[in-house]
């Protein structure tokens, strides 16, 4: 039960993060909306507790989320925009991904089983 519930929880989270990634890009042309997405995002993420199955998920859906739209369109053109606005989106993705991944827990050693 306990490993069903963790998994509802990580796959929520992942949506959820993928939800705020897709936000963030559509509103950074504006500064101020830019602000608010960044801080809003970077503190949900020190909300939530470091570990595999809550804050890596949604960490991974922001990053999966901006990744996905940055990649050019069949137009040729690109969602996140070439100024300022763009780089800095584009910059917190990178950050906030390093500190999904360095604020994961140490792997635990297991005791020796006697036999």
């Amino acid at each position: 039960m306990r490993t069903a519930v963790r998994i509802l929880v990580a796959v929520a989270l992942l949506l959820l993060g993928a939800a705020t990634g897709i936000a963030a890009v559509f509103v950074h042309r504006m500064p101020w909306a830019l602000a608010l997405g960044l801080v809003a995002t970077a503190l949900t993420a020190y909300a939530l507790p470091p570990g595999w199955s809550t804050r890596l998920p949604f960490v991974l859906g922001f990053v999966g989320a901006v990744g996905w739209l940055t990649v050019p369109r069949p137009e040729g053109d690109y969602v996140v925009s070439e100024n300022w606005q763009g780089y800095t989106l584009l910059g917190f993705t990178m950050v906030l991904l390093v500190a999904g991944l360095a604020t994961l827990p140490r792997p635990r050693r297991r005791a020796p089983v006697a036999t």
